[in-house]
């Protein structure tokens, strides 16, 4: 089973961590500059290692280069358990 969700990265921010922005996109901020393609690795390792799933499992299909990127993840739950596993899920409580 596989599932794509569209990501705002936003690279250079000095920590890693998602949250949900006011529109419903799941916002990841990253420690790397978008050099090279450093965001987006440390995208992918922050994802698989959150998501408890293989780096080989996640993908990004849309919007290398941009911060605007949809990221097709392989994996055996859905979109719901990735934000539950993310912690988004308590955001959504709080707001």
């Amino acid at each position: 089973m596989a599932f794509t969700v569209s990501i705002k990265a936003v690279p250079g921010s000095g920590r890693q961590c998602c949250i949900l922005d006011k529109s419903g996109i799941i916002k990841c901020f990253l420690k790397n500059q978008p050099e090279d393609g450093k965001a987006n690795k440390e995208l992918i390792a922050f994802l698989a290692a959150s998501l408890d799933v293989k780096k080989t499992q996640i993908s990004i299909i849309q919007g290398e280069l941009s911060r605007s990127k949809v990221i097709k993840v392989a994996a055996k739950f859905d979109i719901d358990e990735m934000k539950k596993r993310l912690g988004l899920e308590r955001q959504l409580m709080l707001e």
